[in-house]
């Protein structure tokens, strides 16, 4: 399969997945550059995945923006799942609004209420997660092949755009028009929440904006790195 998937370009290689798991095939997309890459392809050619997205209560407002414009201009819809209100409130009540600048342990137990629990909702009944994950966004994410199973998940997760460079992916929504998020222009590279996130300087790693007062992988856990 991992062969067959690196002979075909994106467009093929959607439509190969999503016609061997049949309404089985899911797209997380948290509308950054390189979902945005995704989705495009997906919704232009009219390929049978659906599309979700992670609102975890803290996102920028300009992702919110792109959201709608991205809605209008294709004239297409996507799901949106939330955290269970419940968690987010006994996590707050008990740790505080900002908790996760505290320590390691407190900022994954906040991904993990207000993403990784609303990720397995919406990977539920799926056989396929497609990601936009690249490459060269970590050394994490330099081992990961353009498909594998997910054990964590218990589910098959095809990354698509893999061996992209940034490049690639700037050539390919400028050249198609896709709407992008504004803060791309300001230095935000790998844009997640908003108190989460920084912009870079030159010469920065595109993840340093992400955690940026902690020293760890800067994963949330979504996309579990094994060695």
């Amino acid at each position: 399969m991992i062969e067959l998937l690196n002979s075909l370009d994106l467009v093929s290689s959607l439509k190969l997945v999503a016609e061997k798991y049949p309404g089985k095939v899911v797209f997380s997309s948290s509308f950054g550059q390189e979902d945005q890459v995704i989705l495009d392809a997906i919704w232009k050619n009219e390929i049978d995945i659906e599309i979700f997205t992670l609102d975890t209560g803290r996102l920028f407002q300009e992702t919110y923006e792109l959201m709608d414009k991205t809605k209008n201009r294709y004239k297409k819809t996507f799901q949106t799942y939330f955290p269970n209100s419940e968690k987010v409130e006994n996590f707050v009540k008990e740790k505080g609004f900002n908790s996760f600048y505290d320590s390691v342990e407190n900022r994954k137990e906040c991904c993990g209420i207000r993403k990784i629990q609303s990720l397995k909702r919406a990977l539920y009944n799926a056989s396929v997660w497609v990601t936009g994950l690249r490459a060269e966004q970590s050394e994490n994410r330099e081992i990961m092949p353009i498909w594998e199973f997910d054990e964590v998940n218990q589910i098959y997760k095809f990354n698509p755009i893999l061996n992209w460079k940034l490049k690639n992916v700037e050539e390919y929504l400028e050249l198609n028009n896709v709407p992008q998020n504004t803060l791309h222009k300001k230095g935000f590279v790998s844009i997640g929440c908003q108190p989460c996130t920084r912009a870079i300087g030159s010469g920065e790693h595109p993840r340093a904006g992400r955690w940026w007062w902690e020293e760890s992988q800067k994963e949330c856990g979504l996309h579990s790195v094994t060695k």
